[in-house]
């Protein structure tokens, strides 16, 4: 009678591995899957971080097409096809890269890219094949050859493995690009956590892109490329000593290929110099000579402390592909353009920084004033290596970090000091990084690193400086603002009576009137057609004046308009225009004329107004020159303004002066009271 087996021989026949697709199938909520609109949201996610990357790599400037319907097969059910102009992915790949999970070319790759597990797509081809049971249809060329490749995917999630259900060649009208189609149980709705704003947020952080959103009802939505020049790859390098594990640099040392220590730890590890090295060695008591993968135990534990206490070179950004100041400026404004925010802070980029050996930086830029509601707290754009985050953001570093902040001491209203302040303000807070430490799979979230947390709080801190410094220039200018009325209003009635009283004629108050304000004037008048609008401009200043003076207003009106003088540029596709004026001396004043059309609709109360040539805080009734317009002065206007610095610094006039100008000394004082 054969023997019976034990309980514990029944239980090993019951293990076997586990499918890593089979894993997520089951566990499908860690990859951002755990509800139809949520994962709705997550598959137009994955499929538009894969585009943006491909393009990039490739040179090309991205142009992606989401397109969102109702499918007829069931109820709740979406088809999603997301189609990109990158450079195509090669018929053998397409399998294993959409039907495969944890299949990649990023993840061992020490460089900044938007998706790194080889997670992202594949999962959501496992979710729309749980769903619904249907394949997803992947169409790919590249540009080498004439047709396209249109496969129908599955994945075994048994065996993580991709399973082709159908195979033809496709003549596509594109040169070269990849489309994905899915169709998923899925719920499409707006609001904040929507594919609409997450594509109104990727537009932000990538202004190079061109991205369209066509919605289940027909609506077609595109955001149009505010930048022409494809951003840097970021370049492979090598991970950096500081904030290594114990394990981590043996893996290193095991991996190497050189023969000895000396040889190896310039080559796999970063910012190790020849003095570097020869300290290294010395403190952790090694020869260099040593074979690098025979370094184990007390020996590892010592060159470790040896790196982290030695000086290294700081960790390069060639593997960081920053947005920068300037692009940050141009896809706020480009986005956010409608809301007509009164201030858009100069972004603060910090350097970068270590964090387990990789490096990370952080970018933050704020906009204040417009049409934002005062009332209500201020709206926090999350990014991490330039994509939104739209979910988790109780549970984030950046929330996290934001609420940290006292922002009383900058102007916004703040309970208690704790929490999200209030106030007409959007905060865009950028993580960048080869490796960035997400909560989850789902990559909603950064986890609170102490590094990570401490570099946010320094870079909002900076941002929320120039908010203040503008709250005070606001505060000062609607204080001077208020003064000139009240002075033009009553000085003219004091000089007329007191000359009445000794009979003396009424005297010209210009000259006063630049001795109590010092300001720059610029003031419209529209005639009673409303087709026409004439500019004065006033300089209450004690020193003569170089100005550059700009309009926006709609694109279609700056090809109609008739201006006297004429104009010195324009630019109709922004809806820009321009002119240099002639040098005002104190209390001089110029005068400009603007015609149009008669039946022409337009409301010229909504043209904004910029000077170039004087502090921000010395001009009423207009704006300083934003600087993200990228303007080149000209050089009579760069001329004019180092020479009142110079006189500023000097403590005297110009030769061309005749009065003391205050300005300088004020300036500084003022910018010591902002700080």
């Amino acid at each position: 009678m054969p023997r019976s087996a034990t309980l514990a021989e029944q239980l090993a026949a019951k293990q076997r591995e586990i499918s890593v697709a089979e894993f997520f199938e089951r566990n499908r909520q860690i990859l951002g899957f755990d509800n139809p609109q949520r994962a709705l949201l997550t598959t137009v996610k994955e499929a538009v971080d894969n585009a943006l990357d491909a393009a990039e790599e490739a040179g090309v400037l991205p142009d992606v097409t989401v397109e969102i319907s109702k499918d007829d097969s069931g109820p709740d059910r979406y088809r999603v096809a997301v189609s990109d102009n990158g450079p195509g992915i090669l018929r053998r790949e397409l399998p294993n890269v959409f039907g495969r999970l944890l299949y990649g070319s990023r993840f061992h790759a020490h460089r900044q890219s938007r998706g790194q597990q080889g997670i992202g797509i594949s999962a959501a081809v496992l979710y729309a094949g749980l769903t619904t049971a249907r394949p997803a249809r992947v169409t790919s060329k590249v540009e080498e050859e004439e047709a396209a490749h249109l496969l129908e995917i599955l994945v075994d999630s048994q065996r993580n493995l991709p399973k082709v259900v159908s195979e033809k060649l496709d003549l596509w009208d594109r040169p070269h690009g990849t489309r994905v189609e899915l169709v998923l149980k899925a719920k499409y709705v707006r609001g904040r956590q929507s594919p609409l704003e997450y594509l109104r947020g990727t537009a932000i952080v990538n202004p190079h892109a061109r991205l369209v959103l066509v919605e289940p009802d027909g609506t077609r939505i595109t955001f149009e490329r505010a930048s022409t020049e494809v951003p840097a790859v970021s370049k492979e390098v090598l991970p950096h000593p500081y904030g290594l594990e114990l394990g981590e640099l043996a893996a290193v040392l095991k991996q190497s290929k050189e023969r000895s220590l000396a040889e190896a730890l310039p080559k796999r590890l970063a910012g190790v110099t020849p003095r570097a090295l020869k300290e290294i060695l010395a403190q952790a008591a090694l020869s260099g000579k040593e074979e690098p993968s025979s370094v184990q135990g007390p020996g590892l534990e010592r060159l470790l402390s040896a790196l982290r206490s030695v000086s290294l070179l700081p960790p390069s950004a060639d593997s960081l592909s920053p947005i920068g100041s300037i692009l940050i400026k141009r896809g706020l404004r480009n986005v956010l353009g409608e809301l007509r925010p009164d201030f858009y802070a100069p972004p603060v980029s910090r350097p970068p920084k270590i964090r387990g050996g990789s490096p990370f930086l952080v970018e933050v830029g704020l906009v204040y004033g417009g049409s934002l509601p005062p009332d209500q707290p201020i709206q926090l754009l999350r990014f991490a290596n330039r994509v939104p985050l739209l979910f988790q953001q109780g549970a984030c570093a950046i929330t996290a970090a934001v609420e940290s902040v006292d922002w009383r001491r900058y102007g916004l209203e703040q309970r208690g000091g704790q929490g999200l302040p209030t106030g007409p303000c959007i905060v865009l807070v950028h993580v960048a990084s080869t490796r960035i430490p997400f909560t989850s799979e789902s990559k909603e979230a950064v986890a609170e690193d102490p590094e990570v947390l401490k570099e946010l709080q320094l870079a909002l801190q900076a941002t929320a400086r120039h908010l203040k410094a503008h709250i005070s220039r606001q505060v000062r200018r609607q204080y001077a603002s208020e003064k000139f009325t009240i002075i033009r209003r009553i000085l003219p009635q004091i000089a007329e009576k007191a000359s009445h009283l000794v009979g003396k004629p009424v005297p010209d108050l210009a000259p006063v009137i630049t001795e109590i304000m010092n300001v720059v004037t610029l003031e419209t008048q529209t005639p009673e057609n409303g087709a026409g609008l004439t500019i004065t401009v006033t300089n209450y200043t004690p020193r003569a004046r170089v100005l550059e003076l700009f309009v926006e207003m709609p694109p279609e009106l700056v090809g109609t308009l008739v201006a006297t003088p004429a104009l010195d540029g324009s630019d109709p596709s922004l809806g820009r225009a321009w002119w240099t004026l002639p040098k005002l001396a104190p209390n001089g004043q110029t005068q400009l004329e603007l015609h149009w059309p008669p039946k022409t609709e337009c409301d010229a109360a909504d043209f904004d107004w910029y000077i170039a040539g004087v502090d921000e805080s010395r001009l009423l009734g207009a704006d300083a020159l934003p600087g993200d317009w990228d303007v080149r002065l000209p050089r009579q206007v760069i001329e004019a303004a180092e020479a009142a610095e110079v006189a500023s610094v000097a403590g005297g006039p110009s030769a061309e002066e005749e009065e003391v100008d205050y300005d300088g000394a004020e300036k500084t004082a003022e910018l010591e009271e902002d700080d």
